[in-house]
């Protein structure tokens, strides 16, 4: 690799600064597969649970068809931990964590902090807080509240938004980014 000393930049400072902003410029989709096509016609799913120690990595998708045992491990990870009940998560949510993911460009592993939550832990969760929706998306298994330890809640952020393919909050206080696949919008800050 040479450097190009005649404009002072080198080709990896100038790559650097390509990679750093090329995550706000990137296109938009009606659908987060739409990232994730082209990509050998795989898609993967990397989360640990910091509640239960648990750890996934997991191809859950191949060539056009999702693989049933993958999406019922999926679905037992991302169950209620307080309850330990299990619902279906929606493809579509995982789909856009895993878009989301593969614009970021890591190897690392999601936490997840909540994915489904029985209507009893909602309720809860909603007399504490504020921030809990009453039908929240959290109880159909449709959104997942993660954050990912070497990006910022704000990439995760843009990531996710990128895809245009769901909700997504920003909740810079408690460092997580919540993903959805229902209507397309955003909020939080």
């Amino acid at each position: 690799m040479t450097e190009n000393t005649s404009t002072g930049i080198s080709r990896r400072a100038l790559l650097g600064a390509f990679a750093a902003t090329a995550l706000t410029a990137a296109p938009t989709f009606s659908q987060a597969a739409g990232f994730l096509r082209g990509a050998g016609d795989i898609r993967r799913i990397r989360m640990y649970s910091g509640r239960t120690g648990e750890r996934l990595d997991m191809v859950y998708w191949i060539e056009g068809d999702y693989i049933k045992d993958a999406l019922a491990e999926i679905n037992h990870f991302m169950r209620d931990w307080r309850t330990d009940q299990v619902k279906p998560i929606d493809t579509r949510t995982i789909d856009i964590m895993a878009a989301s993911h593969n614009l970021l460009d890591t190897n690392d592993p999601y936490m997840m902090l909540s994915g489904y939550r029985s209507p009893q832990t909602n309720a809860k969760l909603r007399s504490r807080s504020r921030g809990v929706a009453k039908n929240s998306l959290h109880m159909k298994g449709q959104a997942a509240d993660l954050r990912l330890s070497s990006r910022s809640v704000s990439q995760v952020f843009r990531a996710a938004t990128a895809c245009n393919a769901g909700g997504v909050g920003k909740y810079s206080r408690s460092n997580f980014v919540h993903m959805d696949c229902g209507v397309v919008r955003t909020w939080g800050g």
